[in-house]
């Protein structure tokens, strides 16, 4: 997986749980090449995107990878 730096501070990126299954979030790249976090739950893999630097987490905004 291709990752890319989503400009967080690596403390907010040690809290960051995806908002829908409570999994750890990591850094990777969407289909657009932007910036994403995608959740580590394998049953329910979801992806969020980061605009201008904040993550979006809102199960609305989410896609599956």
């Amino acid at each position: 997986m291709n990752q890319q730096d989503t400009g967080l501070d690596p403390w907010v990126r040690s809290i960051l749980r995806c908002p829908v299954t409570g999994a750890e979030l990591v850094d990777a790249v969407g289909p657009d090449g932007e910036p994403e976090l995608r959740s580590t739950d394998p049953d329910r893999p979801l992806a969020y995107p980061v605009r201008d630097g904040v993550p979006v987490l809102l199960e609305s905004e989410a896609r599956e990878p």
